[in-house]
């Protein structure tokens, strides 16, 4: 499968964690496949309802990961993320996206101004893009194969 990228684009993560929360021009949505909502349950003492409400907007995402008061994810402790290692796909890629364009059928990435960390650090290389996709690809298989359907993943 094709995907184009965004050249010359420039990303390291500074760990500020706007991307785990609202900010005062964004409300963010950090979206949950359902195995991901499974596999956060399985590793940790919550149950699904305890870290996630259900999100009807925006298939193949059935959960919205909650919020603080102050609009945080309710994993965003201390300045980090308390689940990093079973943080979902949407958190992962941040500040990336990839969508499909139907009329070319490629994915295309994208990414967003609002992350700070654009334009700091290494550039990304198409092998940089690559990971994401192979990792796109691989829960989105995966999702499929389970529900015997064919959905091209949005990822944002």
């Amino acid at each position: 499968m094709e995907f184009t990228y965004p050249k010359k684009v420039r990303f390291s993560c500074n760990k500020c964690g706007l991307c785990c929360g609202d900010t005062e021009l964004k409300t963010r949505h950090i979206l949950l496949l359902k195995a991901e909502a499974e596999h956060i349950e399985s590793k940790t003492d919550l149950k699904r309802i305890d870290f996630s409400s259900p999100y009807e907007d925006k298939p193949p995402y059935p959960y919205e990961m909650k919020k603080t008061k102050e609009g945080k994810c309710i994993f965003f402790k201390e300045n980090r993320c308390s689940i990093y290692l079973l943080r979902p796909i949407i958190c992962k890629f941040y500040p990336f996206d990839l969508k499909f364009d139907q009329k070319s059928q490629v994915y295309a990435f994208d990414f967003t101004l609002e992350c700070p960390s654009i334009d700091n650090g290494d550039t990304w290389e198409k092998k940089d893009f690559s990971e994401l996709f192979m990792l796109a690809k691989q829960k989105f298989e995966r999702k499929e194969s389970k529900a015997a359907e064919v959905r091209r993943p949005h990822l944002r």
